[in-house]
């Protein structure tokens, strides 16, 4: 066969093209900073910003106007302590969030809450430690994590995603919403979450980077994955969806391809992908150095994330590909 012929005219290579990409795939993380007015952009992450509690409520309602229907919200507190109380307040900044934005907009928009502590702690790990083994406290951990997930689900979140990488996490998560009258309320899992150095602008971001003392070293490999374990992986993802996770995720996406199919193949369970903020950045920086072009390298980028085999696709592109999608500069 002559494959030119189905290549020579762009209409015809829409008729057969194999994988689409439209803003139903795509999630919006959004930054929500306690005492902000306004926004701030991240100046790690060209186009990204820190909003405060209103701004945020005017990002959301462009975000709808674009097409995109669903966030992933973070938190950023004034309060930072060893345990992440702010996180554990009915109350505190995200519960207010959350609130604010499902009394305005309603089922217009999907709120997807990030279950973690890394926000919230004054030593940005993802949850109480352990001195003795200089780590997180997987267990201690798991019960503050029931408390905030309930606390979430009160306020109004749609989906609860936990992405400390606390073992039984989502056991944990599932008894404590169905036990409480949210059995309504789908889990979507961390399922496999390397430990990334891909993760350096978000944590500019959300102003979580972890410290280093005599009690904990400065990252998170006792708890995040090996990134050179591929069968790991698939073990993690399996584990998950044998304890009720609704919805999987590999992140980062784009040096995980093999995973990501890996993963779907396995589980045929819905997959999200989450392109971290180092890949974002990566491909922001190049753009302004005139190096690549932004638009086609996004749209390229996304695309593979669905080939590969992802249902949907946390990404801080969202915005800039539905306004291209709407032809708006």
């Amino acid at each position: 066969m002559d494959f030119r012929r189905l290549r020579l005219k762009r209409n015809m290579r829409d008729l057969v093209r194999e994988t689409h990409i439209t803003t139903d795939d795509l999630i919006m993380p959004m930054f929500i900073k306690e005492g902000m007015k306004g926004k701030n952009e991240v100046s790690s992450m060209p186009g990204i910003f820190q909003f405060g509690e209103e701004s945020c409520l005017d990002e959301v309602a462009e975000l709808i106007e674009l097409g995109i229907k669903a966030v992933l919200l973070f938190g950023i507190p004034k309060l930072k302590d060893s345990c992440g109380s702010d996180a554990l307040n009915e109350n505190g900044l995200i519960a207010r969030s959350v609130r604010k934005i499902k009394e305005r907009f309603g089922d217009k928009i999907l709120v997807i809450t990030d279950l973690c502590f890394c926000e919230y702690t004054d030593h940005g790990h993802c949850g109480i430690i352990d001195p003795k083994l200089k780590t997180v406290d997987n267990d201690a951990t798991l019960e503050i994590s029931a408390k905030q997930a309930l606390i979430h689900a009160k306020a109004g979140a749609d989906v609860i995603a936990p992405s400390g990488m606390m073992d039984n996490i989502i056991t944990t998560l599932r008894n404590a919403l169905d036990n409480n009258g949210f059995k309504h309320i789908p889990i979507m899992a961390y399922s496999t979450k390397f430990a990334s150095s891909f993760y350096g602008p978000f944590r500019d971001a959300a102003e979580s980077a972890p410290s280093e003392n005599e009690y904990i070293p400065k990252n998170r490999k006792t708890y995040q994955m090996d990134y050179a374990n591929r069968y790991e992986a698939i073990r993690e993802s399996i584990d998950d969806m044998n304890e009720g996770a609704d919805m999987l995720m590999v992140k980062p996406a784009l040096s995980f391809m093999d995973i990501i199919r890996e993963v779907k193949d396995a589980t045929k369970l819905p997959l999200c992908v989450y392109n971290v903020s180092g890949e974002y950045s990566m491909v922001r920086a190049a753009a302004q150095n005139g190096w690549v072009d932004y638009n086609d390298m996004m749209v390229e980028i996304l695309v593979s994330f669905k080939r590969a085999g992802a249902d949907m696709i946390i990404s801080y592109h969202s915005k800039d590909f539905a306004k291209l999608v709407k032809g708006i500069k």
